[in-house]
């Protein structure tokens, strides 16, 4: 068989492996799979990791330094200070002083970077159809456990 052969999809793991691996390896995959679909959907020149800078803030609606970014984000620091220099070339964010320590620059969105985070976010629309594997419901119920899962990975990090 060639690695271009498609068979049916495999379990996440293998028989025997904890559910716990299973889980993981599952949401690995789904991970891989999502963000390669998602790049295809965003705006031309704008990054899966320039999206994730976006998105973090305003979902968090804060401002944060790029060592503190590469932290929440897990990448390197030269490699988050490169991304903001990206986003900042593009007008999306703003490196600005912190009120209480005029040393420290913090990240912040222009209106541009939250314009095309929705842009980005509303082209999902068009690929809905992937989606459809689950119900609206489904994916409602989905949502809770996989934001006590993160949260608890994210706390032991």
């Amino acid at each position: 068989m060639t690695a271009r052969t498609r068979k049916k999809p495999a379990a996440a793991g293998l028989q025997g492996d904890p559910p716990e691996f299973a889980v993981l390896t599952e949401i690995s995959i789904i991970a891989h799979l999502t963000d390669t679909a998602f790049a295809r959907l965003l705006p031309a020149g704008l990054t899966t990791a320039q999206f994730a800078v976006l998105n973090h803030l305003l979902r968090l609606d804060v401002r944060q330094t790029i060592g503190e970014l590469a932290s929440a984000l897990q990448v390197s620091q030269p490699t988050m200070s490169s991304t903001v220099r990206k986003l900042e070339t593009k007008g999306l964010i703003m490196l600005e002083a912190d009120p209480a320590d005029g040393r420290i620059r913090r990240v912040r969105v222009t209106p541009a970077g939250e314009a095309i985070r929705q842009q980005s976010v509303g082209a999902l629309g068009a690929a809905r159809a992937q989606f459809a594997a689950l119900s609206p419901k489904e994916w409602a119920a989905l949502l809770p456990l996989l934001n006590k899962l993160r949260i608890a990975l994210d706390a032991a990090r």
